[in-house]
């Protein structure tokens, strides 16, 4: 395990736990998302959420199953020895950013191209929720800030966005879903005159490039977070994803900052005269 993943679990108050000496013995059988969060318990699940996306899942209920709640949510991995898994408050915790206050959206659209200015066009509070909320907040706060040209349409048409809706979509959601959880950090979103970036925390695992990405060469990390992402966003695999993206913008950048254990999308923008 590498030291940063490592100092992050001792942080974490799992030092002391099965958890933790089930991960020194065994590295490779948990996940990230599988991670259980100590501290919490049913009483942090919204069992509403829950109870739809099973019966979405299975077509039927859980008690129709058979299933207790207690069953269920340990059968889809929601929980743990009597914790919710990181997946699990991800997607159906009550209030997430409450255990995990990193694990939100911070976005700023600033005056100009330089990331070291303090001229904001706006800079909203960080957006928290589950996964699929975030992905919400994300998307609206993107299409607000957005030009939508009108490239010879009427003058009461909604007109054409200047990045595509479909590429940014893709890369939010990839963003949310396949970021590095042992790094406390928030997925940023940074507007500039000149380029959109989507920054997520983490480089590209398995020493996978930036060419393997973009042709195909799926990113393995959240596997169980993926799973219910497929059944509640408009979410394709990073696979596809990436090929949707590149098809409807050509000209979006990917940087594994392998340094700086980031993640970076650009987005160029019409810079107006």
């Amino acid at each position: 395990m590498e030291e940063h993943k490592l100092k992050n679990l001792i942080k974490g108050g799992e030092s002391g736990s099965v958890q933790f000496k089930e991960r020194m013995l065994h590295p490779d059988s948990f996940s990230e998302d599988e991670t259980e969060i100590n501290l919490t318990s049913t009483k942090d699940l919204d069992i509403r959420l829950f109870s739809i996306y099973f019966k979405k899942e299975f077509e039927m209920s859980f008690e129709d199953k058979g299933l207790t709640l207690e069953e269920a949510l340990i059968t889809k991995k929601v929980m743990r020895n009597n914790h919710l898994t990181l997946a699990g408050l991800l997607f159906f915790g009550w209030e997430p950013q409450a255990v995990r206050p990193a694990f939100a959206i911070k976005a700023a659209m600033y005056a100009g191209n330089d990331i070291g200015g303090n001229d904001y066009r706006s800079k909203p509070e960080s957006f928290k929720g589950t996964i699929p909320e975030l992905f919400k907040q994300g998307m609206l706060y993107i299409k607000s800030c957005i030009r939508y040209l009108q490239n010879g349409e009427g003058f009461n048409s909604l007109g054409k966005p200047e990045i595509s809706i479909i590429a940014i979509e893709e890369i939010l959601q990839n963003a949310l879903i396949h970021r590095d959880y042992f790094k406390n950090s928030p997925v940023r979103i940074l507007i500039f005159d000149n380029r959109i970036e989507i920054i997520s925390p983490g480089k590209l695992p398995n020493s996978l490039t930036v060419d393997e990405v973009k042709y195909g060469n799926p990113v393995i990390r959240n596997n169980q977070i993926a799973l219910f992402a497929s059944r509640t966003m408009p979410y394709s695999g990073l696979g596809s994803g990436l090929r949707r993206a590149f098809a409807a913008q050509p000209d979006m950048e990917l940087e594994n900052d392998v340094d700086g254990e980031q993640f970076i999308v650009r987005f160029p923008r019409i810079v107006e005269n």
